[in-house]
């Protein structure tokens, strides 16, 4: 007998969050579902000053709105040099019509000149899950890096072509997504919430 999947809501309209959050969960007793796929055009203001505030009121919200166990993450780059920034307004980082393309740039001119001793940086992701309006499990996932002075690889998103994972040589975006998502920030927090989810799905 089949075992019954249990459906949960990956509250994101980040496509490639969406991937590599899905990919994570293959091998568990869910059905991951998109607010696309439940008519969910809401949106949630994320206003709060850290990521954990973000993902909280996130998964709160939307699970709110489905009925059914929500997990949504908020996550980012903080630069050392910057004094953390761009943080929380990483995916805006460049002003309300931000791009990738346009936050790296941003990001290479306010790095101009630093050395590579100074430009230590640190993707964070916090991922929440959450039921009914409620938080059930926080957990958060860090990977250090330096931010490189010209993009390498065509893969990933956001700033993975700028941040050197020192360890395998490499930028997030010259990584094949398996690799990238064993070692990520957003793959750290996965491996946490994956080891907690089949204890509590079947509530």
């Amino acid at each position: 007998m089949n075992k019954r999947l249990v459906p949960i809501v990956v509250a994101t309209t980040n496509a490639g969050k969406a991937r590599e959050i899905a990919a994570a969960l293959r091998g568990l007793p869910v059905r991951v579902l998109s607010l696309s796929d439940l008519g969910i055009s809401a949106e949630y203001p994320e206003t709060g000053k850290t990521f954990a505030l973000n993902a909280r009121g996130k998964a709160a919200f939307y699970s709110g709105l489905s009925g059914n166990w929500t997990l949504a993450e908020d996550s980012g780059l903080a630069v050392d040099a910057l004094s953390g920034a761009p943080g929380v307004y990483s995916a805006r980082f460049s002003g309300p019509r931000a791009t990738d393309d346009r936050n790296n740039r941003k990001l290479l001119r306010h790095m101009r000149g630093f050395p590579p001793a100074k430009r230590g940086a640190c993707f964070v992701c916090c991922m929440v899950l959450a039921r009914n309006g409620r938080v059930i499990k926080q957990v958060t996932g860090r990977v250090r890096g330096r931010l490189l002075d010209a993009g390498r690889g065509a893969m990933g998103f956001g700033y993975d072509p700028l941040f050197y994972y020192r360890r395998l040589g490499r930028t997030f975006g010259e990584l094949l997504p398996p690799v990238k998502n064993a070692i990520s920030h957003r793959g750290r927090a996965l491996t946490k919430m994956s080891r907690f989810l089949p204890t509590i799905l079947e509530k």
